[in-house]
């Protein structure tokens, strides 16, 4: 049992994961380094969130992860409830009404909500799985993303209502939709996407997504983040300044440099080579989660590992967009890399449940050669 376990687990996802923490850690304690010695307090809390997370991650390998299937509508009502009460009773920091405190420790709602909507979209998905979806059936999963968006643009958080959205929309292209459902949901897309620029927005908010195209023009405001993250970036050169010697992130010129912009301290104390080696383990991650969802047998499986995948994939996009200037500053923050317990344990709880999807679809490959 344990030997089928051993050669059946998905090592190359599991030790991609692991290298992609060991860079968080590393920067997050590079950065502790130039603060006082009560910032090692955040170290102290990823580890324990890496210790929550990995005990998650042996307890899913180890039961079948289609019961999802079953706790999911459940599960996506109390992410709502959560949303909903966070507004309310949850802690404002930076502006953002997102984070429930709890003792020493916060928990974020939206990374719960995550994980929920991928398990309520594809059970919807899966259950129409060779069928045309109508536009009832569109609107109704568009219903069931757009309702926590809006909850989370209360917030204000726009990065994560842009992941959820994204999340519904790229399932939405593997669901069997015509080019005439498409072109007419990229078009009620646009109008949303204006209206809400024109009407939703504060002017700051405005601001800090324009900043980025022109951040010289106001470098010491909205245009400040971007500038220090370059700056990190293009100062690393090759192998780096050494772990704990970036004049950027030990001088503290570059803001949320363990959240946000984590992967500029590896940029800059690491340099192009410790840079490579984070997107070579995403570059492993996402081959993996790809051959997963290629070979899942059952519509559930495949969009459940669609979904995680995409949702993975829009945060390390959006990161590293934000990171070399490319994108406006969400506040999105890198996976399995930047300082944050709720997104570390929401994303080791995924890969938990993508290993488990793996480790039974091998078992029922072995067992099909055997039988043939």
């Amino acid at each position: 049992m344990r030997s089928n376990f051993l050669r059946q687990f998905d090592w190359w996802m599991g030790l991609s994961v692991l290298v992609l923490v060991a860079f968080g850690f590393a920067a997050i304690y590079s950065v502790a380094l130039s603060q006082s010695l009560g910032e090692f307090i955040s170290l102290k809390k990823q580890a324990i969130a890496l210790g929550i997370g990995l005990v998650l991650i042996i307890g899913l390998v180890g039961s079948n992860y289609r019961v999802l299937l079953s706790f999911s509508p459940h599960l996506y009502v109390l992410g709502i409830l959560l949303l909903l009460a966070v507004l309310f009773f949850g802690e404002t920091v930076r502006g953002t009404t997102g984070w429930f405190r709890l003792g020493g420790f916060s928990f974020q709602p939206v990374e719960f909500m995550k994980l929920a909507l991928i398990l309520v979209l594809a059970r919807y998905f899966s259950g129409r799985q060779g069928l045309s979806l109508r536009w009832r059936e569109i609107f109704a999963t568009g219903g069931l993303a757009l309702f926590p968006s809006a909850l989370v643009l209360f917030q204000p958080d726009l990065g994560s209502a842009f992941v959820l959205i994204a999340t519904w929309g790229v399932l939405l292209l593997f669901a069997r939709v015509s080019k005439r459902q498409l072109l007419i949901l990229l078009g009620i897309a646009i109008f949303l996407a204006a209206a809400g620029w024109q009407f939703g927005l504060a002017d700051y908010q405005k601001a800090r997504l324009t900043s980025f195209l022109d951040p010289a023009s106001d470098p010491l405001g909205q245009g400040y983040n971007v500038a220090q993250s370059v700056i990190a970036v293009g100062s690393g050169q090759w192998f780096g300044r050494g772990l704990g010697f970036g004049s950027q992130s030990q001088l503290r010129f570059l803001p949320e440099a363990h959240t946000d912009f984590v992967l500029a301290v590896i940029a800059e104390e690491l340099g192009f080579v410790g840079l490579a080696l984070v997107f070579a383990a995403f570059a492993v991650l996402f081959w993996r989660l790809g051959l997963l969802a290629s070979r899942a047998a059952d519509g559930f499986t495949v969009f459940l590992v669609l979904g995680i995948g995409t949702t993975v994939f829009l945060q390390f996009a959006v990161n590293v967009g934000m990171n070399l200037g490319l994108m406006p500053v969400t506040g999105i923050t890198l996976p399995f890399v930047s300082y944050g317990g709720s997104s570390l344990v929401l994303f080791l709880v995924m890969i938990g449940i993508v290993e488990s999807a793996s480790l039974r679809l091998s078992v029922f490959q072995e067992r099909d050669r055997m039988v043939n």
